[in-house]
């Protein structure tokens, strides 16, 4: 489905509430931050939270914030995540509340999604009785790929029975929910790896050990690997994203690096795509008699959504906007999403909120023209707080 939802958003919330969260979206819009550094973002979380009167802890996982709505019962705790940091990106988008930190954007929604938190935090805050706690992490460094593992290890999941979270998608219409049992995220690693040569005059190319040469070799046989070694039915990508190389045209340069990304939903094809890009790297230089080194460094796992989280977050997701606008993910997603690391240890669901305005050019999350329509706002907040109580119910069922 990619026409028009026939749902309109806004009317999920009542417009007072609504538009403090599009303030609160368009405050943190102009004033981005990278991960690690969320501190006047995670100071405004707090303010809102204090509105409220929710209690919050800060300072968890260095620049995370964690909130906890008290329950008729201690535990289980049901946890909703939104993400708080910003990307490395010039904005071009032209908005009235553009980003006004030089080179910082919010190019992937994560101003979104904490003003859909904060939203649904107001709307639970209103509820008298909840049988059972609900917590709000606010993680930082989301976009390290980090960031959620970060918190676990500071204590987030204890006593968690379930969690939840969402990301905006312009895949999607606005006023959708994305709902996908089994893998939606792939896992995300990165590698580099450093050829070493001998430098020398252009016009002599026998008297050295061209790394430029070398690399290029590197990248066209590394690009192989998912063509011929992995089951194409195994949605997987290996990206070289960065080749430095050489000072002068009349100079054969003597190092090189190279750096990539790997993307797979199988934690096989994960491990193989691995060996596969040492062992290539490895043969093409003892080809040209370079030497060379390759380092991997782990990123986020893929994202599986448990069937039972699934039915509970796809029932939400009816109840909040309706069956017809209740979506199954087209294809497979190679983005990562440290939200993965939550989900190794807890069942849980993590959607997909589509935020594409009707007609208008959608530009893709992390370019310097990214943005979504404000009413997905509407549509998270509802969601969250629908969610939580529907897995309140289902702990109710079971005691």
């Amino acid at each position: 489905m990619n026409g028009p939802i026939n749902c309109e958003p806004t009317e999920l919330l009542d417009g007072e509430l609504f538009e403090e969260l599009v303030a609160i979206r368009r405050d943190l819009h102009r004033h981005p931050e990278l991960s690690w550094n969320e501190r006047r973002t995670g100071a405004r979380v707090c303010e809102y939270l204090d509105r409220y009167g929710i209690p919050y802890r800060t300072g968890v996982a260095q620049t995370g914030i964690v909130a906890d709505l008290p329950g008729l019962n201690d535990r289980p705790v049901i946890a909703l995540r939104a993400d708080l940091d910003a990307l490395p990106v010039v904005e071009e988008t032209g908005l009235p509340f553009a980003s006004e930190v030089p080179g910082v954007m919010h190019a992937c929604g994560h101003d979104g999604h904490t003003s859909m938190l904060l939203g649904a935090a107001a709307l639970l805050s209103r509820d008298s009785r909840r049988p059972f706690p609900v917590r709000m992490i606010f993680q930082p460094g989301e976009e390290t790929g980090r960031g959620a593992l970060a918190m676990v290890e500071a204590g987030v999941l204890d006593d968690v029975g379930v969690i939840f979270g969402g990301h905006v998608d312009r895949h999607y219409p606005v006023g959708s929910i994305v709902v996908t049992e089994g893998v939606v995220n792939a896992s995300s690693d990165r590698f580099v790896i450093s050829i070493s040569g001998q430098g020398g005059h252009a016009a002599r190319p026998h008297e050295a050990v061209d790394a430029v040469v070398v690399g290029s070799l590197m990248v066209m046989a590394i690009q192989t690997i998912v063509s011929r070694e992995v089951n194409p039915a195994h949605p997987s990508v290996v990206t070289i994203g960065r080749f430095d190389a050489g000072t002068a045209a009349n100079v054969i340069a003597g190092q090189a690096k190279l750096e990539g990304t790997i993307r797979a939903q199988d934690e096989h094809v994960r491990r193989h795509l691995k060996k596969a890009i040492a062992r290539i790297a490895e043969s093409v230089g003892q080809l040209h008699e370079a030497h060379v080194e390759v380092e991997f460094r782990e990123g986020s796992p893929s994202l599986c959504n448990q069937p039972p989280a699934t039915e509970l977050a796809r029932q939400a997701a009816i109840e909040t906007v309706g069956a017809p606008c209740v979506l199954k993910m087209k294809t497979a997603n190679m983005g990562g999403e440290d939200f993965a690391y939550y989900l190794e240890h807890v069942r849980g669901c993590y959607v997909r909120f589509g935020s594409t305005r009707p007609g208008e050019a959608a530009f893709p999350a992390h370019s310097s023209r990214f943005d979504f329509d404000e009413r997905v706002l509407a549509v998270g907040a509802a969601f969250f707080h629908r969610v939580a109580w529907t897995a309140m119910r289902e702990f109710q069922s079971r005691a």
